[in-house]
C-alpha cells in the first residue's frame, strides 16, 4: 500500500468537558476521494478545522505524506499541499471570479503584498487563474464580480481557489450546500473528475452524493469514529445504520 496523504492518529479535541473528537484513527490515501459523515454535532467540521491547522488538537498527531504537520500553521500546511474550503463561502465579493483566484495563486507563490500590486497583473498568475476557473466551469465567468454570482458558483469559485494553490490534498466542506438539484449533479461530475488528480477529505450532508463519490467512508457518532470502510459495506453495516443511516440507507445512490 503506498503511503497515506494523511494519516490521522488518536487525534483528540475538548471545549471543556465536551470532548469533540475522542481519538479519531484516520487515513487518506494518494488518489482517494475519503467522505467523513455523521449527524449534527457528530465532530466533523472540528476534526477538518485541526486537519487544516485552524484549531490545535489536544492529543494525537496529524502526518501528512510522511512529515508530522500537527504544529505546523495554517499558511505552512497550505505551502505543503493542503487546500480548505468552507461550509460558508469565503470568496471576497468585492472581486472578480479571475481576482479571487489569482489571489490565491499569489499567496501560494509567496509574492510579496506590500506594494499592493494587483495579482492579476502577474502575468503568469492571471493565466493559471484562468486556466482554474475553466477547469471548474467558470471561465466564461472569470470577470463577473463575485457578488454578482449565484451560491453554486461561489461553491465553483473557492474550489478555484483551493486548486489554485496547486494542492496535494483538498478538504472540502459541504461543497454543496444550499444547491439545487441541477447544481448538485453538476458538482457530483466536476468533483468525480477532481478524484483523478488530487486526494479529497470530503465532509458532505448530501448522503446521494457521499455515496456517488466516495472510495471509503468513515462514520462519526458523539466525536468517536465508530466506522471506516466501503460505500457499501457502510450501507450494510448495522451500527451505522442504528446510529445515523436508518432506513435511508437502502435508497442510497451507487458509486457511479
Amino acid at each position: 500500500m503506498s503511503e497515506a496523504a494523511l494519516k490521522v492518529e488518536m487525534l483528540t479535541k475538548r471545549f471543556g468537558a465536551l470532548i469533540a473528537n475522542d481519538a479519531i484513527n484516520l487515513e487518506v490515501l494518494p488518489g482517494e476521494l475519503h467522505a467523513v459523515i455523521g449527524p449534527n454535532g457528530s465532530g466533523k467540521t472540528t476534526l477538518l478545522s485541526q486537519l487544516s491547522g485552524e484549531l490545535a488538537p489536544d492529543d494525537g498527531t496529524i502526518t501528512f505524506f510522511g512529515q508530522d504537520v500537527t504544529d505546523t500553521p495554517v499558511h505552512e500546511r497550505a505551502l505543503r499541499g493542503l487546500a480548505r474550503s468552507y461550509q460558508i463561502t469565503s470568496v471576497i465579493q468585492s472581486f472578480t471570479a479571475l481576482d479571487n483566484v489569482a489571489l490565491a495563486a499569489q499567496a501560494k507563490d509567496g509574492h510579496s503584498y506590500k506594494f499592493w500590486r494587483p495579482a492579476r497583473s502577474v502575468r503568469h498568475l492571471n493565466e493559471k487563474s484562468a486556466a482554474v476557473l475553466n477547469d471548474v466551469g467558470l471561465g466564461a465567468r472569470k470577470d463577473l464580480l463575485a457578488s454578482a454570482m449565484s451560491h453554486g458558483e461561489h461553491r465553483q469559485l473557492e474550489i478555484a481557489m483551493a486548486l489554485a494553490t496547486d494542492p496535494k490534498l483538498l478538504l472540502l466542506d459541504e461543497p454543496t450546500a444550499g444547491m439545487g438539484p441541477a447544481a448538485t449533479e453538476e458538482m457530483i461530475a466536476f468533483l468525480r473528475t477532481l478524484k483523478t488528480r488530487h486526494a479529497i477529505l470530503l465532509i458532505e450532508h448530501d448522503m446521494d452524493v457521499v455515496f456517488s463519490l466516495a472510495d471509503r467512508i468513515s462514520v462519526l457518532v458523539n466525536g468517536g469514529r465508530i466506522a471506516t470502510d466501503t460505500p457499501d459495506k457502510i450501507r450494510k453495516d448495522k451500527q451505522v445504520r442504528r446510529a445515523y443511516l436508518g432506513d435511508k440507507a437502502d435508497t442510497l445512490a451507487q458509486p457511479r
